[in-house]
């Protein structure tokens, strides 16, 4: 009997399997360190989320705006103590203070699959090389430490700065999952976009380049866009 084709019923995938994220790691870049969300970051963290000012931060989030410094901290001994989401805090090495979060989260062991989301970037992160930077020490760790073959990015498809921060990053656009969940009473569409183990070490190139110190003018501005790294 012929042994199925690969035209069949797809190629063949190895057998060498992810593991599951961790606590017990550190992710140092040039610009950030990213550690496991603790209480002890709350009391620097909170000013930088709180008050009407910072509301439109949680406008596509699961979290509401923490109302108190207690509140806040409790919801993140709640999420350190939770797996699948992992949450991990987002340090700036030039302060070494907190300035945002992120989670992997709705992880998929048997078929190499985890997602990126939670993303909250304060003013501070907001459009920053550090920002970029995050998201590539995170798919770093994904795919090089961890092993798996496919990254997810989801978001509210009503939700442009997300949508356009996928495409940036290089992931790529699969759908709108239509009437997907009801978020605080309201229909999501989501909208859906992943990175495959297959693609990362072009990505991967791509990140480093528009890292690197010579991207960058004396004023900071970027020489050329992360996209135009891809293209090269």
């Amino acid at each position: 009997m012929a042994e199925p084709t690969t035209e069949e019923f797809g190629p063949l995938v190895p057998d060498t399997p992810a593991k599951p994220p961790t606590y017990d790691i550190t992710l140092k870049g040039k610009h950030v360190t990213i550690v496991p969300v603790h209480t002890d970051h709350a009391n620097a963290l909170y000013p930088q989320i709180s008050g009407p000012e910072h509301a439109s931060l949680f406008d596509y989030l699961f979290d509401d705006p923490p109302p108190s410094p207690e509140a806040f901290r409790s919801s993140l001994a709640q999420k350190a103590a939770t797996t699948n989401p992992w949450t991990y805090t987002i340090f700036l090495n030039m302060t070494g203070k907190p300035i945002g979060s992120a989670a992997l989260m709705r992880m998929d062991l048997p078929n190499r699959v985890i997602e990126i989301g939670s993303i909250l970037y304060t003013p501070a992160l907001q459009r920053t090389p550090a920002a970029t930077e995050v998201q590539y020490l995170f798919a770093a760790y994904v795919f090089d430490t961890l092993g798996f073959r496919r990254y997810e990015w989801k978001c509210n498809a009503l939700n442009k700065p997300s949508r356009r921060a996928a495409e940036r990053l290089g992931f790529v656009y699969e759908g709108t999952f239509r009437q997907h969940m009801i978020a605080r009473g309201r229909n999501r569409d989501t909208a859906w976009f992943s990175m495959v183990d297959g693609e990362w070490e072009g990505r991967k190139k791509a990140f480093e380049g528009w890292l690197a110190e010579r991207n960058f003018d004396r004023e900071g501005a970027q020489r050329r866009r992360l996209e135009e790294f891809r293209a090269a």
